[in-house]
């Protein structure tokens, strides 16, 4: 009896073990398909990279502000090589200072659309907007000076203050900007003046030179307003820096799906099925944007706006298909076990035998699902994508596990049971932010289920199968 018991363990140890290293080997597709699906959503990020290489990228706006170029000049004594004073030099350096808004007010409608390249649409944006501010009177005993005695002259060979417009890609600039200060309307064009024209921010700005009522109220130390009105096109992300002394702006759009980020959140914000409308309130004290521009403005290399502090709109898609993929390809394993969990139990119960082989293919099934999952979301909305290809598993498993459980019954059964786990695997992927503790749920709910399904179970008796010749040990009872 003792060899006939060691030869019954061996063979359910063996059982076991064998279907665990099945289980392993169907690890590989399934990590396959996983790489597959996250190679699916690289290319998809490649096709946004090559829209924005041919068409235009991701804007961040900083507009407008003054810069007033200036000429320091001062007296240097001329040396010998003796080191005697033999005369003087008059030296010179070109600079810019920079004049931010008083107040400013954005006022802006984002209208949307998509565009392909290949399958993968990438969501695109024009921005409408009307800027109106105030620039403060300007003092030019307020420029710093390099060099003690020097004199600082504004205009003449200098040139003309300028209002700047600054973003990221000047490619989504549509039509050429209206805009006006004192009344007065300038005539945009592209750079920066000459003493800022190394500047890294130079190949994103247009400049307009204050000219006529605009230039006469700044030279007699008046305020300056202004109005902007623009239109710039960009990809899926709008940034917007704040330069005001107190900013506020209001965004809306007919794109039921927005992001917002940056550093400053909207401070009122509706957002329904038709669209959305936000609106910020910004101080410069809660801000760093007007010095990193300004630091910005000195460097010639390394200095960029998606640098700067901003408040940020991004058109996200209502279901990433490759997140939702791949965050579903992740239980894969989890219901590949299950799978061939429950058929191991109902093979025990109803004394069958089932060959590895048949395992191998209820688990290949499974993984399957998940590649089908991937293939039809690419052409159809998820949630349809996720009923199909569930609903052709469970059919082509319900038909298999009927023939080769010897029933109908039976193989209905298990099928209903891959249903329940689909059912249970959406809910975890539409409830993100729940999704560790429904699959923590999940997981528990099947081990307390099997557990309490097998409490009675004679696992001696299961095991020792008539065909095998094996019977059960007795054990002596205890008192």
């Amino acid at each position: 009896m003792t060899l006939r018991l060691t030869a019954w363990r061996d063979s359910l140890l063996a059982k076991t073990a064998l279907l665990f290293v099945l289980w392993l080997v169907l690890c590989i597709p399934l990590s396959e398909i996983l790489g597959l699906i996250r190679e699916r959503g690289d290319s998809q990020r490649s096709a946004a990279e090559e829209l924005a290489q041919t068409h235009v990228g991701a804007q961040t706006l900083a507009a407008p502000y003054l810069l007033v170029p200036y000429v320091e000049r001062w007296r240097e004594p001329v040396r010998d090589d003796k080191g005697q004073i033999t005369g003087e030099e008059l030296r010179q350096r070109q600079d810019v200072a920079i004049v931010f808004p008083k107040t400013q007010t954005m006022q802006g409608t984002l209208a949307t659309q998509e565009r392909y390249r290949g399958i993968f649409k990438v969501p695109f944006y024009r921005l409408t907007a009307k800027v109106q501010g105030e620039i403060p009177p300007f003092d030019v005993d307020s420029l710093p000076h390099s060099v003690e005695g020097s004199q600082i002259e504004v205009g003449g060979e200098a040139g003309a203050p300028v209002l700047v417009l600054s973003m990221s890609d000047l490619r989504g600039l549509e039509g050429a900007p209206q805009l006006e200060a004192a009344g007065q309307a300038l005539t945009l064009e592209r750079g920066l003046p000459r003493a800022a024209a190394q500047s890294a921010l130079a190949a994103g700005s247009v400049q307009a030179a204050l000219s006529g009522q605009a230039l006469d109220t700044w030279q007699q130390g008046q305020a300056l307003p202004y109005v902007l009105d623009m239109t710039l096109a960009g990809q899926s992300h709008l940034a917007v820096a704040p330069l005001g002394e107190d900013t506020t702006a209001q965004l809306s759009s007919s794109w039921p799906h927005p992001g917002f980020g940056g550093r400053f959140l909207a401070a009122e914000r509706t957002v329904s099925d038709t669209g959305f409308e936000a609106h910020w309130r910004i101080s410069s004290l809660t801000t760093q944007a007007r010095a990193q521009l300004a630091a910005a403005l000195k460097q010639e290399k390394a200095a960029n706006l998606e640098r700067l502090e901003t408040f940020d709109v991004t058109l996200t898609q209502p279901v990433n298909v490759y997140s939702m993929s791949e965050r579903a390809a992740k239980y894969g394993g989890l219901f590949i076990a299950l799978v061939i969990m429950a058929a191991f139990m109902v093979e025990l119960f109803k004394r069958l035998r089932l060959h590895p082989v048949q395992y191998g293919l209820v688990g290949l099934s499974i993984a399957v699902f998940f590649l089908l999952l991937l293939a039809l979301s690419e052409k159809m909305a998820f949630a349809w994508a996720y009923a199909g290809a569930a609903a052709a598993s469970v059919a082509l498993l319900g038909l298999y596990f009927s023939a080769v459980l010897g029933g109908a019954q039976r193989g209905g059964a298990l099928a209903a049971y891959v249903a329940v786990l689909y059912a249970a695997l959406y809910g975890l992927l539409a409830s993100e932010n729940n999704a560790l503790l429904l699959g923590a749920l999940l997981v528990f709910a099947m081990l307390a289920a099997l557990m309490l399904g097998t409490r009675h179970v004679d696992w001696w008796q299961l095991g020792g199968g008539k065909e095998r010749g094996i019977e059960p040990p007795d054990f002596p009872e205890r008192g």
